[in-house]
């Protein structure tokens, strides 16, 4: 597994044109993180959310149990052999 480095800001991106050599990210996954932010964002301004804070609270919650969830599964798999 790796660590998630946040992007800084296209200001400080430096490229050797395929990762950012600021947070050493793939511009595959950097543009697939923005397509996705983007579309959480025309969601709630679709659905005129005035609690957007809370909305995005509820997403990252949402986030972090479904890759939990997903990763034990990975691992019970892993260690029982696949169904």
């Amino acid at each position: 597994m790796s660590l998630f480095t946040p992007c800084k800001g296209k200001t400080a991106c430096r490229d050797d044109g395929e990762t950012c050599l600021t947070c050493g990210r793939s511009f595959a996954e950097i543009a697939r993180t923005r397509e996705l932010i983007d579309a959480l964002a025309e969601l709630a301004c679709a659905q005129g959310y005035d609690n957007v804070d809370e909305f995005a609270a509820y997403v990252a919650r949402k986030l972090e149990k479904k890759v939990r969830h997903r990763r034990q599964g990975a691992a019970h798999e892993s260690a029982h052999g696949s169904p």
